[in-house]
């Protein structure tokens, strides 16, 4: 399964306000902070607002902040904002099409289907038991104090 860039994108984002601690951060920050084109970045950021996983404020000391604590948001709610909550396989029951169509009806799920489903609740179930906090602490404190440095 291959995720866009914005995933990447959103997790930090959402690192960096965990360590801004209630700080608001501007897109225009973020993107410059990472290299990215600053409308990209506020796509993105869109996406964390409408999940509820982001804050946006407007006005002269406004920007972004976490909606929630960093540990009450997991790589899934990330994933789920930015990609969607679509499975990513999608069985189209090509068994019942050509050739393979005249071999009769099959009864249950499609195998294929089963085992790809299997494979992306464990994912997901990964991805759901790690939290924003948890990379924060995986991270480290220098790169914290760094990051929190340059964009403050």
């Amino acid at each position: 399964m291959k995720m866009g860039k914005g995933v990447e994108a959103a997790m930090h984002c959402c690192l960096v306000m965990h360590w801004l601690e209630g700080r608001p951060v501007t897109s225009a920050q973020l993107a410059e902070f990472f290299g990215l084109p600053p409308a990209y970045l506020q796509k993105t950021l869109r996406a964390l607002v409408a999940d509820g996983i982001a804050q946006a404020a407007r006005g002269q000391s406004g920007g972004f902040v976490l909606a929630r604590a960093a540990g009450a948001i997991s790589l899934m709610d990330v994933v789920a904002a930015v990609e969607g909550r679509s499975p990513a396989f999608r069985c189209e029951e090509i068994r019942s099409a050509g050739r393979s169509g005249s071999l009769g009806a099959r009864s249950g799920q499609c195998a294929v289907a089963h085992a790809m489903s299997r494979a992306e609740m464990a994912y997901r179930a990964a991805l759901a038991a790690e939290s924003i906090a948890d990379i924060a602490e995986r991270t480290g404190s220098v790169v914290r104090e760094r990051t929190v440095a340059t964009l403050v």
